[in-house]
């Protein structure tokens, strides 16, 4: 869709001020990361514990269709210290652009490990990597999978300070298929503790164009808000939404319920296992 110079003045006023609005929640003073945004981070799970998620994920153009998983189901291990497991099964529809057909059916199966690389102190931010790959379960000619393994290889950091945490990063997407493209991505947000069961958080996330098969078919910078709610201890609800800024129009929506269980130091059995994270990242197909 092409946009006149009036419609792009527009964009970079949404992009300056969204700007505005982080820099001023990082003057403040945080606990959470990864899911509901889009946005990752670098902290694994801690060792000896579990997360498990069943969550609804969307994202659309007018162009390339809309993509909606659920129910989809991601589990995450702290297999040894500061290394967690990862993956997901995704079941969707598949909605392709100007009314055509609707499929439904497993995606791509996705496997990853995040791996800390740095610990946060008071001065030295938290690093880490989370590279996965995407098996071809899904039927490429259904738009539901990519029809063959793909890689994507991103880099994050983490600064929490009292209620407040921040974090961010980006990487590439590797995808050897037709249709599809090699892209950048990266993000960046801020979060806040408002009391013991709710969490709020800002970002902006932004990627390059994915290739004609997929649903994101240019580049698109996205703001998204979001949070948390705990029912329970070890017990949560997760939401996030937004829309581009910047870019190719497009629409994000996220929800999730999540638990989370394992070991402590001891041995005795423990709810909490630490703060929901690793978002998941996938190419949104047609």
């Amino acid at each position: 869709m092409r946009q006149g110079g009036f419609h792009r003045w527009r964009r970079l006023q949404g992009v300056r001020r969204w700007s505005w609005v982080l820099l001023l929640l990082a003057a403040g003073r945080t606990a959470f990361a990864g899911p509901p945004f889009q946005t990752d981070d670098p902290d694994p799970v801690a060792y000896r514990h579990f997360e498990a998620y069943a969550f609804e994920l969307s994202d659309g153009t007018v162009p390339g269709g809309t993509m909606l998983e659920i129910p989809s189901f991601e589990m995450n291990w702290g297999v040894v210290p500061n290394v967690q497991l990862h993956l997901v099964v995704p079941v969707g529809a598949s909605f392709a652009p100007n009314g055509g057909p609707v499929h439904y059916g497993v995606g791509d199966t996705e496997l990853g490990a995040k791996v800390r690389l740095v610990k946060e102190t008071k001065r030295v931010p938290e690093v880490g990597i989370f590279p996965f790959v995407e098996l071809p379960s899904g039927s490429a000619a259904n738009g539901l999978g990519v029809g063959t393994t793909w890689y994507r290889l991103p880099l994050w950091i983490q600064k929490s300070w009292g209620p407040w945490t921040s974090y961010g990063g980006g990487g590439e997407a590797v995808v050897p298929q037709t249709g599809y493209k090699n892209y950048p991505f990266a993000g960046w947000l801020v979060q806040r503790q408002m009391n013991k069961k709710v969490m709020l958080g800002v970002e902006l996330f932004g990627h390059g164009a994915e290739g004609e098969a997929a649903t994101s078919t240019r580049s698109s910078t996205m703001a998204d808000l979001g949070g948390s709610y705990e029912f329970k201890d070890g017990f949560d609800l997760l939401f996030a939404a937004g829309r581009s800024v910047a870019g190719q129009a497009e629409t994000y929506t996220y929800l999730a319920l999540y638990w989370t269980w394992g070991k402590d130091a001891k041995g005795g059995d423990e709810k909490g296992g630490g703060a929901p994270g690793g978002m998941l990242q996938k190419i949104h197909l047609r």
